[in-house]
């Protein structure tokens, strides 16, 4: 929490979601199932937040192991759906392998084996590919679930031998707990209740060891199934109340109402969250409208402005235009009235030179008379 605390202060979302889905996980392996959702989810929150696509699937997968815990199938399978579509769309082919296990593991609980061997087998050629040994150990010992439970006791415990073998290889103390739950329930299956005792008391003492609930439920289980085969009923009794009781601490009903609570709330907040984020982009297209329509209007108005300037201008032409054509039709009429001014006179002077010079008949008589 106080990495959490830290990240939020410096604003780091990713380390902060990183946190809550830590923690979720821590919270999942005590079987505390209403604090592993409550962080498992605030986890999605933020990894959606920061288009965090790996870390939006490993939430999915990790509320959907949630759900799985508690018998819920129909909501596990949903979350393991959703976080399956985003591993592929990223080619997560770890995350692959582990969303086809878990949705085995709900055929399985609905006894649909071989459609949870079918996902199994899936799930192994993925984890192969990619030599992911815990992911193999892990498909192991669910394959030889299955063939346990088909009867197949030789092949249900080559699966499960060759799961402890790999787990024993890699230290993995959670996953040798598993196996010897596994172990312990098979020999008590085929009547070996010695070996089944020593397979489900190392169980327990594993399961102490690092605080695995679910393991631990599994060992009280076997053991007391195995006191009470071999006669001794005080111990079955003791185990089996310890059994029940880690049963119902994790099954009761304020934490299956605490756990809707919360996924009520997950899906409100996300909702909200969806109409503000579409609230926020409808004002951000209204803005834009209104930029785009003031954009028009000033368009227009300049248009305008431009039309009445060349106008103006237009009609101040005009004017000039006329002052000059009605200045020079003066002009003319100046000059006309000059010319017919000189006519007159030059029409005037011809008269009285020929009123002073003698006429054709005058010169022609007076020259006979010579």
């Amino acid at each position: 929490m106080k990495a959490a605390d830290i990240y939020q202060e410096i604003g780091n979302k990713q380390g902060v979601g990183a946190c809550y889905g830590n923690m979720g996980l821590a919270y999942t392996n005590l079987a505390n199932y209403t604090k592993a959702l409550e962080y498992d989810l605030k986890s999605l929150k933020i990894r959606e937040e920061i288009k965090d696509k790996k870390g939006t699937g490993n939430c999915y997968n990790n509320i959907g192991n949630v759900y799985l815990s508690l018998h819920n199938y129909p909501n596990a399978l949903e979350n393991y759906l959703k976080a399956l579509q985003i591993r592929r769309e990223i080619d997560d082919k770890n995350g692959m392998g582990n969303c086809y296990i878990n949705m085995g593991t709900i055929y399985l609980y609905q006894v649909n084996l071989p459609k949870a061997l079918e996902f199994y087998f899936n799930s192994l050629k993925i984890y192969e590919e990619i030599n992911d040994r815990k992911g193999v150990a892990l498909c192991y010992s669910n394959i030889g679930l299955i063939y346990k439970n088909q009867m197949r006791y030789s092949k249900s415990s080559d699966y499960y031998l060759k799961a402890l073998k790999i787990r024993e290889e890699i230290s993995d103390k959670d996953g040798i707990g598993t196996c010897y739950v596994n172990l312990g329930g098979l020999y008590f299956q085929l009547g070996n209740y010695k070996l089944a005792e020593q397979y489900s008391d190392s169980a327990l003492l594993i399961c102490k060891e690092i605080g695995d609930i679910n393991v631990e439920i599994g060992a009280y289980q076997n053991l007391s199934d195995i006191y009470f085969k071999t006669n001794r009923y005080k111990e079955a009794y003791m185990d089996h109340v310890k059994f029940k009781t880690l049963t119902d601490s994790i099954f009761n009903v304020e934490n299956s109402k605490q756990l809707g609570d919360l996924k009520t709330q997950f899906e409100v907040e996300k909702k909200e969250t969806e109409l503000k984020a579409k609230a926020e982009a409808q004002q951000v297209i209204a803005v834009e409208e209104k930029k785009k329509q003031q954009f028009i209007i000033y368009a227009v108005a300049g248009m305008l402005f431009l039309v009445i300037v060349f106008a103006t201008f237009m009609f101040n032409r005009f004017k000039v235009a006329k002052k000059q054509k009605k200045i020079i039709e003066l002009q003319k009429e100046l000059v006309d009235a000059k010319q017919k001014e000189i006519l007159d006179s030059i029409r005037y002077a011809k008269r009285i030179q020929i009123s002073l010079l003698p006429t054709d008949k005058y010169i022609t008589r007076n020259l006979k008379r010579l």
